[in-house]
């Protein structure tokens, strides 16, 4: 899995730099940071209890010593929840959800690029044939990430066909993975998931369903998750995608939005270049989280 060098406009910094000792303004400063960093109150009471536990049972005062503490408590409540994707047939199908204005479309590209640094043959399929300018937007970055793409036959095909002649493409053309757009909004969100169920079904009929990642924009937050939830609830999610996770400190959106959804962080993005989505490794995140 591809590692890389994060920025988070090193949030932590000023409560490590500086000081030698462990004082009550560096767990004052500990918690300001916490939040700032967008793991959300109820997780940063967790991280200082448990820190705080830790550091008197050892009778630590060494503030370095509590910088180590925290980025191994971070990546071990990371780690408790596993990023592998699951693409070990062929071909394997990927559903991508989510809801419209997060970034789906560009992580399809994006996401069928990093496939292609693996040299896995992709095919995209244009299935939210609901937004005009879906399928044309798809196709730019289809081109751009070097696959193939099917597009709806006629305008306002039936999405489940589409998803359906895109899974028949990537067995007769002996794909390894099949990435399939779906529709972010329909004009009842009873409709959206029926339609989603609908996708599914036709899609099984051919070939089993490897992963349905939900694409989540990281600078909305807690408000991004609200929106999401009735894919999490109603399209059988399997894994998280994350968005625009760049220099806005929003670091510890990726351990809070695990722990409410009980679902893994498998890719994240950060910046809009079409390499700028990688997978997710708890070890590099929290070490470049924390420093």
């Amino acid at each position: 899995m591809a590692e890389r060098s994060w920025s988070f406009g090193n949030i932590f910094k000023n409560v490590f730099s500086g000081t030698e000792e462990i004082t009550e303004d560096t767990w004052d400063d500990l918690e300001t940071a916490l939040i700032g960093a967008d793991f959300g109150p109820d997780t940063a009471d967790e991280i200082l209890d448990e820190l705080r536990d830790l550091v008197n049972r050892h009778r630590v005062t060494d503030a370095k010593e509590l910088r180590r503490m925290l980025r191994e408590t971070i990546e071990e409540r990371l780690a408790r929840f596993d990023p592998t994707l699951r693409l070990q047939d062929r071909p394997s199908v990927v559903l991508v959800v989510g809801v419209n204005g997060v970034g789906k479309t560009t992580t399809i590209g994006k996401f069928a690029k990093y496939l292609r640094t693996f040299d896995r043959k992709v095919v995209v399929g244009a299935a939210d044939t609901f937004r005009a300018a879906a399928v044309e937007q798809l196709a730019t970055w289809t081109e751009r990430a070097g696959v193939d793409i099917v597009r709806p036959q006629q305008q306002g095909q039936d999405p489940a066909s589409v998803a359906y002649q895109t899974v028949e493409r990537a067995q007769e053309g002996a794909y390894d993975v099949a990435i399939i757009d779906t529709a972010g909004r329909l004009q009842t969100k009873g409709g959206l998931m029926d339609e989603l169920s609908k996708v599914r079904r036709v899609v099984e009929k051919r070939s089993p369903i490897a992963e349905v990642l939900l694409v989540l924009d990281a600078t909305t937050g807690q408000n991004g998750l609200a929106q999401a939830e009735a894919f999490i609830e109603h399209a059988g999610v399997t894994g998280l995608v994350l968005t625009k996770l760049d220099g806005s400190a929003k670091g510890g959106f990726v351990l809070s939005v695990q722990q409410k959804t009980g679902l893994p962080v498998k890719l994240v993005g950060q910046g809009e270049g079409i390499g700028d989505l990688t997978g997710f490794t708890p070890h590099v995140f929290a070490q470049q989280l924390v420093g």
